[in-house]
């Protein structure tokens, strides 16, 4: 806090009109640095002695996880097709979603001109797996082997009915773009533990399924109001896997070396003389590039991966892009104890030709989502490796576009979908949350997506009611304002 103070002692008329354009930005380091200072109070006997930066009051309690693997399913899969087992809609097919299961909730402008709403049973077969008894679809064969292993939730919902602000939502904790990210969230308060990687990183797998998939934006993984450094990285599927990371043509590493070195030195001298916390965060971020030049490449390098690794991950493994590849990939990181990984598989719109396009997408991502939990079990690291599996929202029990028994197309539908969730601090083999006969309104054990994010951080230590900061004179979270709760009845 004394350096903020200093800054604002030392700083010069031209320095403050150049810098006013940033004035929200630096209002919100400001109160930043001030819960910095409040959380050195009281630092936490359960930090990690390894770990680099964070707040020293966190996590609040014993973690159950260090770390932590989100497979985002972007663009909303079936809960119908893949978790949410309705026989009963097959003595219903064509007929009409009744309007006291509707009960007046609102549409998309995909499906609100339809003149009706013909329901559309699951066409794929469904069986009971696991001590559990959870029904799964024929389509996730391998997820059906670790039934109980994982815990699967039911009864998710949200308000966000696109999805652009869908996605937006359950990963920033807000419809409404600019603000901090989950990952983001995990960085500042956490910290890191791996000097030579980011702590939040981000992979996008290619898709076999619909190829008109909804675009994602950077926000997803950014920081929004907090310091840049929170932010996570993206890899690239082909060139180089982070822009600039390699040297340019003609400039050694020696050279870059020495080169960062000046720059560091001048930087160090502007952040004596204004105290401006950016120039510290942009010293560290340039010594991060240089580790990441050898630490990146290392990572991608799969030569020292045995046979039946790659083999658990199926045919996909070594072929880079690929969600299998990227699942091997968030192994290898949480191996080097990147603290967040994030991998967003795009494809999931299926407004139609379900009957082809779903089961393209659930290839994609059987086989490789139950390797990485049997990898991760396998090398002792699933005991304090958080893996979430799920979509920012479900799909409609009714057909959009033409309804045949062996194909049909499902609109978005937020009152109710499914997702799972493994690993430190989960409960294996249970299943939370119901549905009524429709798969569309929740009847028992609703889990808002603010739950669900508040389970995630408990995972991690965290209790989400504490974790804040403070913008635009609010005490922001990323579980909003209103009551929520970590999702007790899935807790280790």
């Amino acid at each position: 806090m004394q350096d903020f103070q200093n800054y604002y002692s030392a700083i010069t008329r031209r320095h403050f009109f150049g810098q006013g354009a940033l004035g929200l930005g630096t209002a919100a380091l400001a109160s930043l640095m001030g819960e910095r200072a409040d959380a050195a109070k009281a630092t936490s006997e359960f930090a990690d002695p390894q770990r680099i930066g964070g707040l020293p009051a966190l996590p609040h309690f014993a973690p159950k996880a260090k770390r932590a693997i989100y497979l985002f399913m972007a663009g909303a899969p079936s809960q119908i097709d893949f978790f949410d087992h309705k026989p009963k809609l097959n003595e219903m097919f064509d007929k009409d979603l009744p309007e006291s299961v509707r009960n007046g909730q609102r549409l998309t402008t995909m499906t609100s001109g339809q003149k009706r709403f013909p329901l559309a049973p699951s066409k794929f077969k469904f069986a009971q797996h696991g001590k559990s008894g959870a029904w799964i679809s024929e389509l996730l064969p391998h997820t059906a082997k670790m039934v109980d292993d994982i815990a699967i939730v039911k009864s998710l919902h949200t308000e966000a009915i696109n999805h652009d602000p869908a996605i937006t939502y359950i990963c920033t904790g807000n419809q409404l773009p600019g603000r901090p990210s989950l990952g983001s969230w995990l960085n500042y308060g956490l910290g890191s533990l791996n000097s030579n990687l980011p702590a939040f990183m981000v992979m996008t797998p290619t898709w076999t399924g619909r190829q008109q998939a909804q675009a994602l934006y950077n926000r997803l993984w950014g920081a929004g109001f907090l310091p840049t450094k929170h932010q996570g990285v993206a890899l690239r599927r082909s060139g180089d896997p982070v822009l600039f990371l390699s040297n340019p043509d003609g400039v050694s590493t020696e050279v870059r070396r020495r080169m960062l070195d000046s720059l560091g030195r001048l930087n160090q001298k502007t952040f004596e003389q204004v105290g401006d916390p950016a120039t510290q965060a942009r010293i560290n971020q340039y010594e991060m590039a240089f580790k990441m030049q050898s630490s990146v490449p290392e990572l991608m390098e799969f030569s020292g991966e045995t046979k039946s690794t790659l083999e658990m991950y199926g045919p996909d493994a070594e072929k880079p892009g690929t969600f299998a590849y990227c699942a091997l990939m968030a192994r290898r990181m949480i191996e080097k104890d990147v603290r967040f990984v994030q991998l967003f598989h795009r494809g999931w719109d299926q407004h139609g030709n379900i009957a082809n396009d779903l089961p393209n997408q659930a290839r994609d991502v059987d086989q490789a989502s139950w390797a990485l939990i049997q990898d991760l079990k396998q090398r002792d690291l699933l005991k304090d490796t958080l893996v979430v599996w799920g979509g920012e929202f479900g799909r409609t029990a009714y057909c959009q576009g033409k309804l045949t028994r062996e194909n049909y197309g499902r609109d978005h539908h937020p009152r109710c979908f499914s997702i799972w969730m493994a690993g430190g601090g989960i409960k294996p083999g249970v299943v939370h949350g119901e549905t009524d006969d429709f798969s569309y309104n929740v009847t028992e054990n609703p889990v808002h997506i603010h739950d669900l994010n508040a389970t995630i951080l408990h995972c991690l230590g965290i209790d989400h009611r504490r974790l804040s900061a403070r913008f635009q004179g609010l005490d922001v979270r990323l579980t909003g304002v209103e009551e929520q709760h970590p999702v007790k009845e899935i807790l280790a």
